[in-house]
């Protein structure tokens, strides 16, 4: 998976691709060597390589932060914006979505044996880290690199309380970033600048990028409000009141840095003075999978109860 993603990001020839592909790789490949070695230790104190029945706590310790740097959860969190922004749209859609698959099928199978109080503590800092230093970005690169932080932070968050809580969560925000990153490559939107401008190519794209935001955001009745809102119950229910408070304030951070895209993307229309250039008005394509998923992205919180049962 990583052998194979290198090439994609190092596609430009450039200085900034060749940067992220050594970046990705040397991350990538030191989490995969801490993976190996916790489970090394625990065959060799156990006896058993089942990475899914693994029983000794510090191989245990090992494979959650090994895991935690492969996701680019916080505090190992800061190969991911680089990477991105060394990367173009359509390569930083696959890091931020496919690449995630493997790291989270993992936690999946073993979430068991994970320390529960690391995991919290991983979750609760990526969602607050992600949302504190997405707050100064202009690249929409960086600003969805670390909105994806703040929402592994929320999946790490529930991983060892709720599993199907934790898949609905990234099943949604799988959904809702690939609808956000469409919208962004159809407009090409680099900078929060470029933003300013969509409404000239296409005000239906303008419209759905602002809804996709605000869904980022959690805002209801939108679909992101859902994932949110079921983690938040199931922690107050496990007793977790601090820890549930700590998170719905962090995700107030997010949401300001959404709020922000939105207001230059739809708020910045005529008779508004714009301060930069308009951009042709080349007929946009819109790909039916971003419909689809917009779609889904704005209007999926009525189906809720189905999802829940």
């Amino acid at each position: 998976n990583t052998l194979a993603i290198i090439p994609i990001i190092s596609t430009l020839y450039h200085p900034r691709s060749t940067e992220a592909a050594t970046k990705y790789f040397l991350t990538q490949a030191a989490a995969s060597a801490m993976i190996l070695f916790s489970s090394m230790i625990n065959a060799w104190n156990t006896g058993t390589w089942d990475i899914t029945q693994m029983s000794y706590t510090p191989s245990n310790i090992l494979l959650s932060l090994a895991l935690a740097l492969k996701l680019g959860l916080a505090p190992a969190h800061f190969w991911l914006p680089e990477v991105l922004q060394g990367s173009t749209l359509l390569t930083a859609f696959i890091i931020t979505t496919w690449q995630k698959l493997a790291p989270m099928s993992l936690i999946y199978l073993t979430m068991n044996n994970l320390p529960s109080a690391i995991l919290l503590m991983l979750g609760l800092t990526s969602s607050t880290i992600g949302g504190w230093s997405g707050l100064n970005q202009t690249q929409t690169r960086k600003i969805m690199a670390y909105s994806s932080i703040a929402h592994l932070g929320w999946m790490a968050t529930i991983a060892s309380i709720m599993s199907n809580i934790m898949i609905m969560n990234l099943v949604v925000y799988l959904m809702m970033t690939t609808a956000l990153f469409t919208s962004l490559i159809c407009s090409k939107s680099k900078t929060i600048q470029d933003t300013a401008t969509t409404w000239t190519t296409s005000p239906t794209l303008t419209i759905i990028m602002m809804l996709t935001l605000l869904s980022l955001g959690g805002l209801p009745p939108l679909t992101g409000f859902v994932p949110k809102w079921l983690v938040l119950e199931e922690l107050i229910m496990q007793n977790l009141i601090p820890m549930a408070t700590a998170m719905a304030m962090s995700a107030l951070l997010s949401l300001f840095f959404y709020l922000r895209l939105t207001y230059n993307t739809t708020l910045t229309l005529p008779p508004n003075t714009l301060q930069m250039k308009f951009k042709w008005r080349f007929k946009p394509i819109m790909p039916f999978m971003m419909v689809t998923l917009s779609t889904l992205t704005i209007f999926m919180l009525p189906l809720t109860p189905l999802i829940l049962l």
